[in-house]
Formats: C-alpha cells, structure tokens, sequence
C-alpha cells in the first residue's frame, strides 16, 4: 500500500517542483503530487515520499529526478489547438513572412515552440505552413525557410515527438482529415508522420528558468499553456525574457484562456478577429 503524503512531504516537493520547473503547485493541489508520484514511489522500492525526496536531493541518481518532472509536468496537447494562431497566421504573418523573404529582408524565419510536449504544436506549425504554400501555389518560397525550434523540459516527450509516430487517439485530437491525409501514413495501429515535416523541426531540451540568449531571436513564439502554472514572480521574468528573444515587430501567442495582466511592460495586446496575440514593444 502506497503510503499518503504527509504536510511535510508536500511542502519539501512542492519547494523542490518550483525551484526545478517553475511550476508552483498550490495546497489545494496536494494531491496531484501524491498521484503523480505515487508509481513512482512504488517503482522505487522507497519507504516514504520524504525517503523519496531525499534521493532525489543527493542528486546521485539523475534519472529519478527526471521521472519526477515528467510526472509533475503537464503534457496535455493536440493538434492545431485553439483557432486563433492559425487564423492569424494565415491573415496577417505568413504573407508578410513570404514577401520579407522574397524582399531580401530576412533570409529565414524562426519560429519557437516552447513546452511543446509530444510535438503536435510544433508539427501543427509545420504542416501549416507548407500546406498554405502548396494551396496558394507558392513555389519560390520553401518549408526549409521557416525554422521551427521545439522545446520541453521532459526527455521522455521530446523523445516521443522526434520520432513522430502516434497512435488513432492521439491522431484524432485536432487533426482534420485533410492534414491527416497528406501529411501522415497509417501502418496498423501507428500512424506516421511524413519526412519533410518530421525535418523541419528541429527538438532541444529546455528549461525556461534558463538563459534564453543561446537559443538565438525568433519572429514567432508560441508559449500555450504553460505558464498558468507558474508563480506570478516567474511568469512576468519569463515574459521579460520571451520579449528579448523576439525580433522587431515578433509576436508571441499564448492560450486563448490564458489572462494576463503583466504584459504590458513588454507587450503591445493586438486583436485580430475574435482572438488576440502580442506584439513585442519596439
């Protein structure tokens, strides 16, 4: 019998889950960290969840530390979540991306994924943008220009989304039919994903308390639904730190339930249609 999570044990995880992640995990939500780590504390052959946190402090043992973000880490995701990105893009950035090219002013286009789970956000973005260069005939103008950077704090996702395959229920999640189609190949039960797109994502491991200088500037970032776990001390220096990795005139998407009131100091809030995006302060 796995034993329950005692006051102590919750606080010492829930120190540790928001000095690893970020994610700040309330007293209400006690037990998400007795049901996520539950397994895993079984698996282990440890006595307690304190015994746990403790062997996971030493640091000895890397692997276990791991196995506790991705328990703790949520990654729920589907295909082409939310409309607005997609209808923005296709309205307003994608033909404007596709004349700066033409134009000589920009040589590529960087797009980031952030907490991009097992890829379907990324790939979404991929399959996307060339379907709208094939179905408006744009033939001077390639996939292989727009590069999509696609990161996760897990390994074990970021495994899962490299190798782009999916079962029919993950398949079902968002896709239409049309993308379904032309951009994937059913093998039994495993539904695979095509080549050029699997290629033009590139997947790195990342954790957003980290230095983002390295990754480089981006014209787009998606950030969906993933810091409404975060306390409100670090989602405002993560938004300071999305807004100097975007280039002039970037723009950053988040969840279309997500509502924040810290943009403001880096952001302009712009409307298209029935959803917004922000656009990076000049």
């Amino acid at each position: 019998m796995v034993p329950s999570l005692s006051s102590k044990e919750f606080y010492l995880f829930q120190k540790y889950i928001e000095e690893q992640c970020g994610i700040c995990i309330g007293q209400d939500k006690a037990y998400l960290i007795e049901s996520r780590l539950s397994k895993l504390l079984v698996d282990s052959g440890l006595p307690s969840f304190e015994a746990l946190y403790q062997k996971i402090r030493t640091g000895r043992d890397k692997s276990i530390a791991e196995k506790v973000v991705d328990a703790i880490t949520t990654n729920e995701t589907l295909w082409f979540r939310d409309k607005i990105p997609w209808q923005t893009m296709e309205d307003l950035f994608l033909p404007k991306y596709i004349k700066d090219l033409r134009e000589g002013k920009k040589s590529e286009i960087k797009i980031w994924s952030a907490a991009c789970s097992t890829g379907q956000e990324p790939y979404s973005t991929a399959m996307f943008i060339d379907h709208y260069l094939q179905s408006n005939n744009i033939k001077d103008i390639r996939l292989s220009q727009f590069k999509i950077l696609a990161t996760d704090i897990s390994s074990t996702v970021l495994e899962v989304a490299k190798m782009g395959k999916y079962d029919s229920i993950s398949i079902m999640r968002g896709l239409h039919e049309t993308y379904k189609t032309d951009y994937f190949k059913n093998e039994g039960r495993v539904w695979h994903l095509s080549e050029n797109i699997k290629a033009a994502v590139q997947f790195k491991q990342f954790n957003l308390q980290s230095s983002f200088l390295f990754l480089g500037k981006f014209d787009m970032i998606f950030c969906r639904y993933v810091m409404i776990y975060f306390s409100d001390i670090f989602k405002k220096e993560v938004l300071s730190k999305i807004a100097s990795a975007l280039n002039p005139g970037g723009v950053m998407f988040i969840g279309s339930s997500e509502l924040f009131n810290d943009y403001k100091e880096n952001f302009h809030m712009k409307q298209h249609k029935t959803g917004v995006y922000y656009e990076v302060k000049g």
